[in-house]
């Protein structure tokens, strides 16, 4: 399987035509207020009609109301929600059935006991993430800039596909593939030259390095074998 690759937080068309045109496979938007990633729906609706057809976009949410759902559903139509808040497995699995998108769970990881949250959201939901967990004062789950200790998720076996996520950057990403073999990689911060400002070349850059992370991954294993 080919390491997904998904570009977070994007606000700007030139740096989301940066992340499609170097092989972004996902694109996320971010619905929440706090966040300085965050974008209006109409604007998110432009930015939206831009990638669709050319990557799959993540709607990022957290503990949204029922009225902000249904807006983003029916003006960005994305082809997930990924959820970052308390949203229970019961809560996952009617957005998922309410709006016929794919969802995708954030749980936030800072030990190896963290990773007994996920059996629950395994059955409901399309794809499972692991992000790093905010510290207490923090105003927003994610896009931190910090990473967690990947030895957590070695050799990690889940039924669903899991994305990893949580302080990524062009520095860290080779160790963090080979350490936590996931499915795909999610960066925000890890591509921005000031808070919540993406940067074309960061982001063609990182992607740059996932392939190769990618490539060399697969010939540890050919090796291994």
């Amino acid at each position: 399987m080919s390491l997904i690759v998904k570009i977070c937080g994007l606000s700007e068309p030139e740096t989301l035509e940066a992340a499609l045109d170097a092989g972004a496979e996902m694109v996320g938007l971010v619905f929440f207020a706090p966040s300085p990633r965050n974008v209006d729906l109409a604007h998110a609706a432009e930015l939206a009609a831009r990638a669709r057809g050319r990557a799959e976009i993540a709607a990022l949410t957290v503990d949204a109301d029922a009225r902000l759902m249904d807006a983003i559903a029916e003006q960005v139509r994305p082809d997930w929600f990924q959820l970052h808040g308390a949203e229970t497995p019961e809560a996952a699995a009617a957005i998922r059935e309410t709006y016929d998108t794919r969802v995708m769970k954030a749980i936030a990881v800072a030990a190896r006991a963290d990773l007994g949250k996920v059996a629950p959201y395994a059955s409901v939901v399309d794809r499972i993430l692991f992000d790093a967990r905010a510290p207490k004062d923090a105003t927003r789950p994610g896009g931190l800039g910090v990473p967690f200790d990947w030895n957590i998720l070695e050799g990690l076996d889940l039924a669903k596909p899991f994305v990893l996520s949580g302080g990524l950057n062009m520095g860290n990403l080779a160790q963090a593939v080979r350490i936590a073999r996931p499915h795909g990689v999610d960066v925000s911060s890890g591509v921005e030259r000031a808070l919540g400002v993406k940067d074309a070349n960061m982001i063609r850059a990182f992607i740059g390095a996932a392939r190769g992370a990618e490539a060399s991954l697969r010939t540890a294993t050919a090796n291994a074998g």
